[in-house]
């Protein structure tokens, strides 16, 4: 059992133990005055009511305080509903509304503020923010609504009718809190909404309202899978080995040496899914591994189809340094041995893993297995300058933003430089105007790649 969780409950048993004792004292005491003054009246039924009565007032004072102590339905700082009685709330409300909205109100720099100001500021901002949220709410009539927080600076709110009955609404608390300040610190507050139009399920509506606050864009309204038919889809998709394949070629002294791959799943009714809309999927149903297994193993095969070119693929770094991943890469490679040193895996991610040294011994250990390693979006994540530090890797592509024009001339060239001393090659990618390809051959940059160069290519498996 965790400390907290002991603690939690020798907590219990002494408070029960100091609202039980006085009870007991009093059943004592009263059973202890009838016994001495009717001592030789007493009927021997007595005894037996006495014992019992003792005994189950003892249970009965326990049990309700030890259970009553053990579910919580307000959050301590915010003094909103916690989250897991609002989630109870919200499915009833759900079940009994045909039209229900979900808003989701986020403290965009709660741990700026935490960091900053401390904790306990962060912890007064929340009860400050909660409040706001009523009183803004009460102004517009609308009272009595479930709130509660759950999680980091996160509040849900739960309101009925469909979410074109408060679009206004929320218009007008974003033009609010652009200047919402509490005790002199700013307040980033943002705000979204969704209603049972786009799913009746909970979880399904409150993961879609993170990825709007994330400006994630999903797949065009009218192509929009429903939440269930879309988890489906995917496993569909990966289950059966349906997909569709766009290579770019990229190029290296004015010669095409890279294919990059871009995936897109199809669903058994034949709709197309773009990444946007699945990625989120295949973490959340930890399907990470199979689907980069998947890709991997059609871009082998390309390989042997199309000779003295590259195959560039997007893999998760978490797959990457998983053990299963690892040996089914070995099998392939070992299985396909024509195909060493003409695939390339490209990452990304935007935490850093910071066992530096495990790392680069998986990549050197990929790297022998004949798989070239490229990290991406340089200059946008900080995590791809500590890996061009760290790692030993062979390429690295500059974040798309710094092939819009050539005002980043002087940054690109630093880029350049850095990796260039460092004996890794440099790659940049969405050149659409001929300027910015002259502009990177000058500089030195090795790869060149964008619609300027060469159109997608698509290709069905």
């Amino acid at each position: 059992m965790f400390l907290p969780n002991a603690k939690e409950r020798e907590y219990r048993f002494k408070l029960a133990l100091r609202m039980g004792l006085p009870i007991f004292a009093l059943i004592i005491s009263f059973i202890s005055h009838t016994f001495i003054n009717s001592y030789e009246a007493l009927p021997p039924i007595f005894y037996i009511e006495a014992i019992l009565l003792l005994a189950f007032s003892i249970y009965y004072i326990f049990y309700l305080i030890y259970n009553g102590f053990n579910e919580r339905i307000i959050d301590e700082v915010s003094k909103t509903f916690t989250r897991e009685y609002l989630y109870d709330y919200l499915r009833k409300e759900l079940k009994k509304e045909s039209e229900y909205s979900l808003v989701l109100v986020s403290i965009n720099n709660l741990n700026d503020i935490n960091t900053t100001y401390g904790i306990k500021n962060g912890d007064k901002i929340l009860s400050k923010v909660a409040l706001w949220i009523e009183e803004y709410f009460n102004d517009k009539e609308i009272k009595n609504f479930p709130i509660g927080h759950i999680k980091g600076g996160d509040f849900i709110l739960g309101l009925k009718g469909d979410k074109t009955k408060y679009k206004i609404i929320l218009e007008l608390l974003s033009l609010k809190v652009e200047e919402f300040k509490v005790d002199g610190m700013e307040v980033q507050i943002i705000s979204t909404i969704t209603d049972t139009n786009f799913s009746n399920e909970l979880d399904y509506m409150i993961e879609h309202l993170f990825e709007l606050q994330g400006d994630i864009k999903l797949v065009t309204r009218e192509d929009q899978l429903d939440p269930n038919e879309l988890d489906s889809s995917v496993i569909h998709a990966i289950k059966n080995r349906k997909f569709l394949v766009s290579t770019q070629d990229v190029f290296e002294n004015g010669k095409s040496v890279i294919k990059e791959c871009f995936i897109k799943l199809e669903s058994a009714s034949g709709k197309i899914l773009f990444p946007k809309s699945y990625m989120k999927v295949i973490n959340r149903l930890g399907l990470m591994v199979d689907f980069d297994l998947m890709v991997v193993e059609k871009s082998i095969k390309s390989c042997m189809e199309i000779e003295n070119s590259i195959f560039a693929i997007t893999v998760s770094p978490t797959s990457l340094r998983n053990s299963h991943f690892l040996t089914k890469l070995k099998g392939l490679l070992e299985n396909y041995p024509n195909v060493i040193n003409n695939i390339m895996f490209i990452l990304s991610e935007t935490e850093y893993y910071s066992h530096a040294n495990k790392y680069n011994n998986i990549l050197k250990t990929v790297r022998e297995m004949g798989v070239l390693i490229t990290i991406d979006r340089l200059g946008s994540v900080h995590t791809s300058f500590l890996y061009l530090r760290d790692l030993e890797i062979d390429a690295i592509r500059f974040d798309s933003y710094y092939a819009k024009d050539t005002k980043n001339r002087d940054i690109v060239e630093g880029f350049n430089l850095m990796a260039h001393k460092k004996g890794i090659k440099t790659w940049v990618k969405k050149i659409e105007e001929e300027e910015i390809e002259l502009f990177a051959k000058e500089i030195g940059v090795d790869y060149l790649q964008g619609i300027h160069l060469a159109p997608l290519e698509i290709r069905q498996y």
